[in-house]
């Protein structure tokens, strides 16, 4: 027989939860992150918006720094605002980031300008199209909540793969679509999807295949990320007010994560190409 905690964990949740409760929570839960990165800036933490998740300590969103070496040259895929491909910058020689939203890439280029960090390349890119380097031209790739986004997505993988130096390093991650609050979401009849600009969402089995198919073998297990409550939203909310209570919020998220990571929302994978 299960424990208790874990029976009270993994129960049926629609006797316990209606329809119309789920569906109020579920509007709270995806309006709160836009509030908090809203309130990040209309309260001074931030010039730019910005999840507040980039303004506390918390060591586990930077998971990738560990598995890159100084002398590394680095991809970085989708890379948005920057934040990751500035923290890759301190670490390894130079990091190239690619991306479609040029106005996220201003971003990107106004901070690495403040902060004093010369050796990040950023240039706008088509991630559909063929990339524009030679085989085998990187080190390592970041690959970091942008596989879901996509559509030609082995295709991707093929391309970052085609990059990648024998030895190569992928650093990827991807949304998790199988915790207690996106089946609920489901049993509810509501969209599950942690983003509605999401194309696909992962069982691990599922991720792990993707990435097989695309060209890669994990170097390690694979691991967790934060818990998917229902009430992350209103956490990201209140992280656009007040960041010390955010960050405890963030440690609690993270330590649920570690202990349960079936309820994490999402997957770390380190893989390598597959020869």
């Amino acid at each position: 027989m299960a424990p208790r905690g874990r029976h009270a964990w993994t129960a049926p949740v629609s006797a316990r939860w209606p329809r119309p409760l789920v569906a109020v929570v579920d509007v709270v839960n995806r309006r709160g992150k836009a509030v908090g990165v809203r309130l990040v800036r209309y309260t001074g933490k931030s010039r730019h918006l910005i999840h507040p998740k980039h303004l506390v300590n918390a060591p586990w969103h930077d998971w990738y720094v560990e598995y890159l070496d100084p002398a590394d040259v680095v991809l970085d895929v989708g890379c948005a605002n920057g934040a990751h491909s500035l923290k890759a910058a301190r670490r390894v020689r130079r990091v190239v980031g690619m991306d479609y939203d040029v106005a996220q890439l201003r971003v990107a280029a106004t901070e690495a300008r403040a902060l004093g960090i010369k050796n990040v390349h950023l240039f706008a890119w088509d991630l559909a199209r063929p990339f524009p380097f030679a085989d085998r031209s990187f080190d390592a790739a970041l690959f970091l909540d942008v596989i879901e986004h996509l559509h030609p997505r082995l295709e991707v993988l093929g391309e970052i793969r085609r990059v990648l130096k024998s030895s190569g390093r992928l650093l990827v991650s991807g949304p998790n679509r199988d915790t207690a609050w996106r089946r609920r979401l489901r049993t509810a009849g509501l969209f599950a999807f942690s983003d509605p600009d999401h194309k696909v969402e992962y069982t691990e089995a599922e991720f792990i295949a993707e990435l097989r198919a695309g060209g890669f073998e994990p170097a390690g297990p694979v691991m967790p990320v934060v818990y998917d409550t229902p009430w992350a939203g209103v956490i990201d909310a209140l992280g656009g007010v007040s960041l010390r209570l955010y960050a405890r919020l963030s440690r609690w998220k993270r330590a649920v994560a570690l202990a349960r990571p079936q309820e994490s929302t999402g997957f770390r994978v380190v893989a390598r190409v597959r020869p």
